[in-house]
């Protein structure tokens, strides 16, 4: 039976969304809680881009170390020879790729304008996918960018050629959440029964449709007998509206009435780091968890309505379809609300032991502490706000990956 796998992509979709921003240190702690939390694959960055390479070549070897594993690393590239030359010169322990070109008449239209016709962007990707496999490439996906407005008959053109160039899957994306429910599977069904490839699942929340139009992809290419990959973004942040958000994915799969028991996800999804995995997100997004947000939402489990609250008190199923438990709340939250020494770029020794104490953290020596503490300091610049706990355990963990993702290449 085929499977649904989560590739997520909160640190690339994510981090394009305009107004925020994702330092590398929050971005290696997202990758952390993200393989912990039984993803498939993080696509983790850009390996063209200068500023990401020590970012994601400290990952690589996290990922070596088993600190980030099985949980693959994957980068996104543009489908032309100069980014995919840029990537394995760059990063060259990565192996696994998303190639994205735009396939929609109009984009190829109004954003190529006239420099690319139909024929000329499955050349382009075939070549871009063949260069890929040659530098040690393993794994590759094919992004159809704006997939959802392509003439359906080019799609399936495309997505065979990139099958027979050596792809691995084809990237479904519904780029500006155009797609219906029904649509979607409607289309993919097509895709996945012409071309007989994995799909992708990329959608937008343009309609509010990113996660409904998700799983109908998923349950298409399933019943098509092919896998399923959805991409999601963490609290669902992503260009403009967002993308499909994790655990309302993940819930959906697991709970929802026609979806349950019948469509299964790939092994290894640990439901209960949810709770902590969208906590660190949004203090490092700086973007509050709305009330509302299934599953993690302050009013997620809380019940006021005389009939609701009673009902809730009998059995929980009365109002809750799946259990606080099992996202891993429950546990009160301890706000400390008298004297707080916190770590930051002008640290002293003292503050910064009293600090790494409370985490019950030693170091061997005071040549340890105080090169951790100069980790502290830069990681605090780095970042620019305060510390949490699971930026400080890792830095005093892994100091020399730490330093790594602190430098920026130019």
């Amino acid at each position: 039976m085929p499977r649904i796998y989560i590739i997520d992509v909160t640190n690339r979709d994510g981090v394009q969304t305009s107004r925020i921003c994702l330092s590398k240190l929050e971005k290696t702690i997202i990758n952390i809680y993200l393989n912990n939390f039984g993803v498939f694959q993080s696509e983790f960055g850009f390996p063209f881009t200068h500023h990401e390479i020590n970012y994601l070549n400290a990952n690589l070897e996290l990922a070596e170390m088993k600190v980030i594993s099985p949980m693959r690393l994957g980068g996104w590239v543009r489908a032309i020879p100069g980014d995919i030359e840029l990537a394995f010169k760059n990063v060259p322990k990565i192996k696994y790729l998303n190639l994205s070109i735009s396939t929609s008449a109009q984009m190829i239209k109004h954003k190529f304008q006239g420099k690319l016709a139909e024929k000329d962007v499955i050349k382009a990707m075939q070549k871009s996918v063949n260069l890929a496999l040659q530098k040690g490439g393993r794994q590759l996906g094919v992004n159809a960018e704006d997939a959802s407005r392509t003439d359906l008959k080019y799609l399936i053109e495309f997505a065979l050629a990139a099958k027979e160039a050596g792809a691995s899957r084809i990237r479904y994306c519904d780029t500006l959440g155009y797609d219906s429910p029904f649509s979607i599977y409607q289309r993919v069904t097509t895709l996945a029964e012409k071309v007989k490839i994995p799909i992708e699942l990329h959608c937008h929340n343009d309609l509010g449709l990113a996660v409904a139009n998700s799983l109908s992809g998923a349950k298409a290419a399933l019943d098509a007998g092919v896998d399923a990959y959805i991409n999601t973004c963490v609290n669902g942040v992503g260009e403009r509206a967002g993308n499909a958000d994790i655990v309302s994915v993940v819930l959906a799969i697991m709970y929802s009435q026609g979806i349950e028991k019948k469509y299964k996800l790939g092994e290894g999804i640990k439901l209960d780091v949810a709770w902590r995995m969208c906590k660190y997100a949004s203090y490092a997004l700086n973007i509050p968890i709305p009330i509302n947000q299934p599953g993690i939402g302050a009013n997620a489990f809380a019940h006021e309505s005389g009939i609701h609250a009673d009902g809730a008190l009998k059995n929980r199923r009365n109002y809750e379809l799946y259990d606080y438990e099992d996202l891993g709340r429950g546990e009160p939250e301890i706000i400390d609300t008298g004297r707080q020494i916190t770590v930051g770029e002008y640290s002293g020794i003292k503050g910064f032991r009293n600090v790494y104490a409370k985490l019950a953290v030693k170091f061997r020596d005071d040549r340890e502490a105080a090169e951790v503490l100069e980790l502290a300091r830069y990681a605090n610049v780095h970042n620019q706000k305060p510390l949490v706990n699971e930026e400080l355990r890792f830095i005093a963990k892994y100091p020399k990956i730490a330093k790594k993702i602190f430098q920026m290449s130019c």
